[in-house]
Parts: C-alpha cells; structure tokens; sequence
C-alpha cells in the first residue's frame, strides 16, 4: 500500500458508495470496508466523508435506509439502493469511464516538442 492514500476526485465517492450498494444493504461502515477492501486499500474513506456523503445520496432518493442490528449485535443504519439510484449508477459509471480514458489518452499522448 502507497505511503499516501489516493485523493478522491470529486463525485467518485459517491459513485463508490452506490457501486457498494448493488448487491445488499450496508450500514456505513460496511460501505467503508468495501470501498477500502474493493481497492486493494488504496482508498481510505474517512467517516467525516462517508456519512455526508450518505446523506446526500439519501436526499437525492438514491438509497434509503432503515435501522437495524449489526453483525457486532449493535444498532445501525443500513443504506440500500433505490431503482433511481440504480439508474443514477449507470450515469455515474458510463460518465467516469469516459473521463477516465480522456485523461489515460492524455497520459499516453507524446510529449510536446
């Protein structure tokens, strides 16, 4: 692992947390450890981004969550991808794939004279 974590680009959070969603409800910290383990841990999300990050997803109807009972036996907030979000997801993906090979060919391009 790098010494230095990776800064995110703006928005790619939020793209992480709905990728996290597909498969089953997680609470917040189980996002967190998907994001952490997905990237070999090359990303470390701290909880002052996480959960604001939560909440705007929430406001903007692309998860909703309930409250439940975590693996440790404890209460918490599990957040679950809605059919909008979904949809969002598909956006968010097909946008950052574009940007990313925008900025791989500018990588790969010669060097100016």
């Amino acid at each position: 692992m790098p010494a230095r974590t990776l800064e995110l680009l703006r928005g790619t959070l939020d793209l992480l947390i709905l990728r996290a969603l597909t498969r089953q409800p997680l609470h917040g910290y189980g996002v967190m450890r998907w994001i952490e383990e997905s990237t070999g841990e090359a990303l470390q999300i701290e909880e002052g981004s996480l959960y604001p990050a939560l909440y705007r997803l929430e406001d903007r109807a692309w998860v909703e969550s309930d409250w439940g009972v975590s693996e440790n036996n404890r209460r918490a907030r599990f957040y679950k991808l809605t059919a909008k979000g979904r949809t969002q997801l598909k956006t968010e993906v097909r946008e950052f794939t574009r940007f990313a090979r925008a900025v791989f060919q500018a990588l790969e391009a010669p060097e100016p004279a």
